[in-house]
């Protein structure tokens, strides 16, 4: 009879092992599952996050650039406000200087 015990209690114990060597697996299993949605989910968020940063430098780029166009315009209106102020002056002062150089050809010196 304690032969008959002894071998239960040895089947009991590799029952219990195998039981024990199933759920280390199983957890082993689980772990690396949650591991590798761990490093999906980063790389995504690595994804999203360099994106973003690439939408705000073309946003800045954009912007900067605008600003360019606008600047450029602006210059354009300027400097058309001068030129047609040199203009003024220069058909104010025309018919000065054509007069002096009238006089400058005209009189003879002796």
């Amino acid at each position: 009879m304690d032969l008959m015990r002894g071998q239960g209690g040895i089947q009991m114990l590799l029952t219990a092992e195998q039981e024990a060597q199933q759920i280390v697996s199983t957890a082993r299993n689980v772990k690396m599952t949650r591991l590798r949605q761990a490093k999906e989910e980063a790389e995504m968020e690595v994804v999203n996050y360099r994106s973003h940063l690439e939408a705000e430098y073309k946003k800045t780029l954009y912007e900067t650039s605008g600003s360019s166009d606008s600047t450029e315009k602006r210059l354009e209106i300027e400097t058309e406000k001068k030129i047609q102020r040199l203009k003024k002056a220069a058909s104010e002062a025309s018919p000065d200087v054509i007069a002096m150089l009238l006089k400058h050809i005209t009189t003879i010196k002796t």
